[in-house]
């Protein structure tokens, strides 16, 4: 009867220690950190315009990078859709090593699929258009549906520099 006692008495304290111990709080921090790039001290890093936009502008300047219409609403093959991108994306570095100044870009507008993307001219013309007919038909011919390279060609991966920070 006493324990039950001493029990009672206690359990509040024990209660409120939880309480206190595991509720924490702090003050609210609205600094927008995620996809900024950080500046340097020498103002040195060099970076193009899709990498100069914040995240914030994603919507407003670079949707044309993003045309995709296997996976609005109810659309079918999202998951598909998802490794396809991935394996044109691994495929275009490995077959086109060291040409693109900027990412592989996907555009998916009902069943063809164009691939866009800046190139250095580091190699002959013609090579040029070997690989971009190998290109298109070996992915027409994986992905069963018209695959259309567009390409655009500058002299050194400096042209694509946007700004320094």
């Amino acid at each position: 009867m006493v324990l039950l006692e001493h029990m009672r008495n206690i359990l509040p304290v024990v209660q409120h220690t939880f309480r206190q111990r595991y509720f924490h709080t702090s003050a609210i921090m609205n600094k927008v950190q995620s996809g900024r790039y950080k500046i340097t001290l020498n103002k040195d890093k060099p970076l193009t315009y899709e990498m100069a936009n914040p995240p914030h502008y994603l919507a407003h300047r670079k949707s044309w990078n993003a045309w995709n219409t296997s996976n609005i609403k109810d659309g079918n093959r999202p998951s598909e859709t998802a490794i396809e991108d991935m394996f044109i994306r691994q495929f275009m570095t490995g077959t086109w090593h060291n040409l693109f100044a900027t990412e592989v870009i996907i555009k998916r507008q009902h069943n063809i699929v164009r691939i866009a993307g800046i190139v250095t001219r580091t190699i002959a013309p013609y090579k040029i258009y070997f690989l971009t007919g190998y290109t298109e038909e070996l992915l027409s011919y994986w992905l069963q549906c018209p695959v259309k390279i567009e390409l655009v060609t500058i002299d050194s991966k400096k042209d694509m520099i946007f700004k320094y920070i």
